[in-house]
Order: C-alpha cells, then structure tokens, then sequence
C-alpha cells in the first residue's frame, strides 16, 4: 500500500474522533486490509502519535487496541493558546479574577447571540442540535449529537480547541454550558457526562427535555 499523508491523517482522525480502535475496526474505515493498516499504524506509532494497548475481553485472546497519545492529540489545533493564556494571566494580575469573570460572561452572551442568529427558538430539540453541532464543528470542536433509545440526546465534541485557556480559567466550560442551556431551551437538562479537562478524551454532554 502507499504510504501516503492523507491516509496517516485519516487513521490520527478516526482515533480523535471514535477513541480507541483495533486494527480491524481501523482497516475497515481505512477502506484496507488488516496489513495496510498494520503499515499505517506503525508508522504512527514511531512518531509517537499513537500507542497501542493489549486488552482482555472475555475467554477470547486479549486484543491489542490502538488510541492517541499526548502529541497526538497536540496534532489538532488549540487556538491561540499560547497568547490567549498569557491574556488570561495579564487580565488576572492587573484587572483581578471579578473582570475576568466579565469578560467572559460578555463573551458568552455574543456566542448566545451568535447561535439565535442561526437556531430558531420553535426548532425541535434534534433540529436545534443538528445546528448547534454544525457551528460547533465549524469552531473546531469536532461536534456531533447522538439520540438514545429513551429518548434523551447525547452531544459530543471530540476536541477543544481553547483547551489550554480553559485550563488556566474554568469559567470558559461554565460560560459554553450557560449557551447550549440558553440555545437549546429552558425546559431541555443538560449534564455534562465527560470533560477532557478531567482526562477525558471528550466533553459529552446528555440533553434531554
């Protein structure tokens, strides 16, 4: 098989996007066989982008599953991170820890805004969230939504990228979590479930009305 940068990109995003994969289940996305991505995967790994872990499921051999590490997950792009956090810092040092709280709150209320402009208040709740996730990913976050059999919605974002600035002040995920409430409607609960900033690969959230 080729080796070619479209097809390693492809393997780094099926891992961003879906979590840990063994070969086979990368393969198939890859549209190869089992070796081809054997050759692409190795590859990655060499240049510390991936690893691979040996898990037991069942009385079956343990088999070796694939996921991101660290640089990996470094490949996908944090927005401005290095001067948004030194604004942050600056902002706390000489306007205090209450401005910044403002700051971010205005904000949030233009991203509010922003999203009516874009989500009808009379949208069904699947409708509001086929358009939240769109202009999420269009920001970067890689967002999809998913509907539960019971009815509830669960929307992902498999990346963050203010992840280094939300780091530094967690107002920014308490701000993102007051916009999909106020977007999507009073009588929606929302729940965040996974939060990348406590080791999670994602932030997920459960939305139900």
């Amino acid at each position: 098989m080729e080796n070619n940068i479209s097809d390693n990109e492809k393997a780094v995003s099926i891992l961003k996007t879906k979590g840990e994969q063994t070969i086979k289940e990368i393969a198939n996305e890859l549209g190869v066989t089992t070796e081809g991505a054997r050759f692409q995967l190795l590859k990655l790994s060499n240049e510390g982008l991936i690893k691979s872990e040996s898990r037991s499921k069942g009385r079956g051999r343990p088999q070796q599953v694939w996921s991101l590490t660290a640089k990996g997950h470094a490949r996908f792009p944090d927005t401005h991170s290095g001067l948004t956090v030194k604004l942050i810092e600056k902002i706390k040092q000489n306007l205090g820890e209450e401005a910044l709280n403002e700051i971010i709150y205005a904000a949030g209320q233009d991203n509010i805004l922003r999203y009516k402009d874009q989500i009808n208040a009379d949208d069904s709740l699947e409708d509001k969230l086929t358009k939240l996730a769109a202009i999420r990913t269009s920001e970067g976050y890689m967002a999809r939504f998913e509907k539960d059999e019971d009815g509830s919605f669960m929307l992902i974002e498999n990346h963050c990228p203010i992840c280094e600035a939300a780091k530094t002040c967690q107002g920014f995920c308490k701000s993102e979590l007051k916009t999909f409430k106020t977007i999507l409607g009073e009588n929606v609960q929302i729940k965040r479930v996974h939060h990348i900033l406590e080791g999670a690969r994602r932030c997920a959230y459960k939305i139900e009305e």
